[in-house]
């Protein structure tokens, strides 16, 4: 049995996270941080989506809703973004109009930055998705694409704290390295 504060991790442990990065296209600010995409094994007859929460909030990320993601091109400039796919799959742009579309799917975490786009393409009838954001960020904006507000997007983004925990591994994380190289020390609150 565990201790109190004790954590079981709902999948076995997992691979480092691809990154990809995304450049400002003059509408989508994007960010100089890396988008991180976690591949999960989940342990079997879990509920998973009650497992992706109760593991973002360990680590800090509110899990504010289950559902898709969208179908038009947006992103939030106040708030980085996890999203943990639970069941199903979709095509899914990320990086604004001219991104990479990616076929997302079951046991996957993507975890955006600040500003970085996304929509979906289409997805399975079966396709949800956990939606959680660093504690403090759970106010987020929805942002369309425009090269009129991009300047105020992007002095929005450059306020952005960043989290105090990857969403999926915690302290330690991927995120914790590579987010905390990519931004300037003087903008982290």
């Amino acid at each position: 049995m565990l201790a109190a504060d004790e954590f079981s991790l709902p999948f076995s442990s997992p691979q480092a996270p691809g990154q990809l990065y995304f450049q400002d296209d003059g509408a989508t600010p994007n960010s100089p941080l890396p988008v991180l995409i976690y591949e999960l094994q989940w342990h079997a007859g879990l509920d998973r989506a009650a497992a992706l929460e109760a593991l973002f909030a360990r680590h800090g990320w509110v899990p504010l809703w289950r559902d898709g993601i969208f179908d038009y091109h947006h992103y939030h400039p106040n708030a980085h973004e996890a999203l943990g796919v639970v069941s199903g799959q979709a095509r899914v742009t990320l990086g604004g109009e001219q991104g990479k579309t990616l076929v997302l799917k079951e046991g996957q975490v993507v975890i955006l930055p600040a500003g970085v786009g996304h929509c979906c393409v289409d997805s399975s009838s079966d396709f949800l998705v956990i939606g959680a954001y660093p504690k403090g960020q759970e106010g987020y904006d929805i942002e369309r694409p425009s090269p009129r507000s991009r300047d105020a997007a992007l002095a929005r983004i450059a306020q952005v704290a960043l989290p105090g925990a990857d969403p999926v591994t915690g302290q330690q994380g991927t995120l914790m390295e590579t987010w905390r190289q990519a931004k300037p020390q003087e903008s982290r609150r």
